[in-house]
This record gives structure tokens, sequence and C-alpha cells, in this order.
């Protein structure tokens, strides 16, 4: 079982009368790529600012290795930050930059000319040790700025959206160095981003938070299919959100009944898992949704009596993929996407009633 670097537990911070973070706590283990994501205003800077010291908790605890570290100054915490602006010194050499930090905590002149060395090395930077950061790219920039971070040795890296000054292709190429480097060194780090797709192929576990609060944690796979509630899975990837009656809940099973958008239009009954409901009543006070995810519907030609059906209102060719805009009975839109080698792909056209197919087990009933 693995150690935890941190711990947070019933912390609170409040700007005057604004509660940006409202009790949140979790379990960071030792070792791992953990990322806090959400959106803008949603606490997840204000909680690493916390971790790092430069902000004091109103209200609960945070440890480090099992020591309270609130009253630590973020000069004595065994932690290290790289910030969104990478703030190198214009007038030091790289090699110089990297030094900095151990100069500052005291390392003798041999042993951190030497760890600068290899940091450089590690982020493959070695031919530029005496460059100016202005002689470099923003992407090499960034690796200098990870490289003086981690040549201090710390325990825990908090990461700052490091990544979202960098080009689309940049980003990509840097996530695959990240996770490379942070396997390579063993440190814990702590990423923050808004970026859905950086935290996925990037992370270990994964706190989804929103409006200061603590909305799910746990690995990538059960965070995208196994979301919490309605946020967690409209923020992460894409989905269909249905709106629903929850109409009976037994042996695990969920009979759902679609609003209809008209007074006309049949009601439609479907089946789904009922998640960690075991009766109705976990919906009484909460409006209950069904989720799809598009990639796990199908859209096929081939209509039966007991499909559910629809009108192909858009199609939308994105090379390997066509997304199909379908609208039910009930008025509602659902989004499918499937792979344009997929038979039935070829034989869709707009305007066309087609059924729509997917496995019970994808669809997921969720409240607000």
């Amino acid at each position: 079982m693995q150690n935890i670097a941190i711990s947070v537990q019933q912390v609170a911070k409040d700007y005057g009368d604004f509660r940006a973070l409202k009790t949140v706590s979790l379990d960071i283990r030792e070792g791992e790529f953990f990322t806090l994501l959400g959106p803008s205003g949603c606490g997840k800077t204000t909680l690493l600012k916390l971790l790092g010291g430069f902000e004091q908790t109103t209200a609960g605890s945070i440890h480090l290795f099992g020591e309270e570290i609130e009253k630590l100054p973020a000069n004595r915490r065994p932690i290290n930050t790289v910030f969104q602006q990478y703030a190198l010194f214009p007038h030091m050499t790289i090699h110089e930059n990297v030094q900095f930090g151990m100069k500052m905590l005291g390392v003798g002149k041999a042993e951190r000319e030497q760890r600068a060395t290899e940091m450089l090395a590690m982020v493959q930077l070695e031919k530029f040790a005496h460059r100016r950061p202005a002689e470099l790219s923003g992407g090499q920039q960034q690796r200098v700025a990870l490289a003086r971070a981690l040549a201090p040795r710390p325990r825990v890296l908090l990461l700052d959206e490091p990544l979202s000054a960098l080009d689309l292709k940049l980003r990509q190429a840097m996530r695959s160095e990240l996770k490379q480097i942070q396997q390579q060194t063993g440190i814990t780090f702590v990423f923050v981003t808004h970026d859905q797709e950086e935290a996925l192929t990037m992370s270990d576990r994964i706190a989804v938070m929103s409006a200061g609060v603590l909305q799910q944690v746990g690995a990538p796979r059960d965070i995208y299919e196994e979301p919490a509630n309605r946020f967690v899975a409209d923020f992460i990837g894409e989905t269909n959100l249905l709106d629903v009656d929850v109409k009976n809940i037994a042996d695990g099973t969920a009979q759902v009944v679609l609003h209809a958008d008209n007074s006309h239009a049949d009601a439609i009954t479907l089946h789904c898992p009922a998640g960690s409901a075991d009766s109705t009543s976990a919906f009484e006070n909460c409006k209950a949704w069904l989720s799809i995810r598009p990639e796990r519907l199908a859209v096929s030609a081939e209509i039966s009596a007991d499909s559910l059906q629809g009108v192909v209102q858009q199609m939308i060719y994105m090379g390997t993929d066509t997304q199909y805009v379908v609208q039910l009975p009930t008025g509602q839109e659902v989004v499918a996407r499937m792979q344009n080698f997929a038979s039935d792909a070829a034989e869709i056209r707009q305007g066309q009633s087609v059924a729509l197919q997917f496995d019970s087990q994808a669809a997921r009933l969720l409240a607000d």
C-alpha cells in the first residue's frame, strides 16, 4: 500500500465573505501523478497555493508525510512549484537558472553544478546549458523551469497549468515528457489544469472540482466511465444528458422515462444500471439525468419495433468518425459518433429515420 504524501482534511478558504474552498478532504499518495481538474474559479489553484504555503487555510488541516504544515512557511516546505509563467532569470544562463534554488538552500557549488547538469540532461537540454532564456523556445523554457524545480529534490512538485502557454502540438509532446519525468524521479506531482484531455492522459488519479467543492476523486477511467454526478459527466469529455423520471429501481436496475418536449409525443421508457441508488427516493429532491457517451451510441438504418428511434437532423464528417445529431420522438436531441468504416455508416442520410442502439450498461443514471 502506498504511503500518503499529502492529507487534506476539512480544509476551507475564505477571501472576505467569499468561500473559495468549501470543506475539502482528500489524500494524495506518495509517488503518484495527481491532478486537480475543474473550470476557472473552481478552487483548484487556491488549493494548490495552500499546499505550497502561499496562502493560509481558514479552517481544516494539511499534513505532509504525516507532519502538519499549515504554520510552516513556503520556503521551509519540501515542496517546489512550477508556475504558468516560468519566471526564469533573463540575465542568467540556463545552467545558472537551474542552480538558483539550490544556491538559496545552501547547497555547495560542486554539488549544485553536478545536479544542474543531471537535471538538464533529464529534460534533454544539456547542450543549451550556457544559453540564456531568451534564446530558447517556449517549450524549452518550460523544461528549464521544470529542471530548476526538480534540482533541489523536493518530495512534492506542484504544477500550476504549466502547459497552458504552449501551442497544441507542443502541449501534446510535453504531456508525455512530464509523465515520463514523474515516473523517472518518483516524486509526487500535483498538477492543476482545466484541460480534461491533459488530466485523462497524464494522471494516476484526478480530483474534479466545481465551485470550491470536490465532486469526485478517482482514476481517469473511473471518472470518465462512472461519473459521480451530472457535473462530472458533462465536464469530462462529451455526453448526452437526457432529462428523465425514475419510475422504479429494483435489483440494481432503474426504469426511467424520458421527458417529452411536447404534449403529443409518447413517453419513452428505458432501463439502465441504478448506480449507487437503491430506491427512487434518492431522486426525490433533485433532477435525474441519463448520461450516454456519443461513442457508445450506434446509428442503424435497420429499425425494429423495440428499438429507440429518431430522425437524423445533422451529420458532421470528422475524418475517421461521423457525428450524428438525432432527434428523438420526445423532442430531445442526442449526439452519436461512429467510425466511418462501420458497415451502417455509409447508409445513413440526413432526414432519415434510424434506430439508436446502445448497451444499457453504458448508460449512467445521475443526479444534479
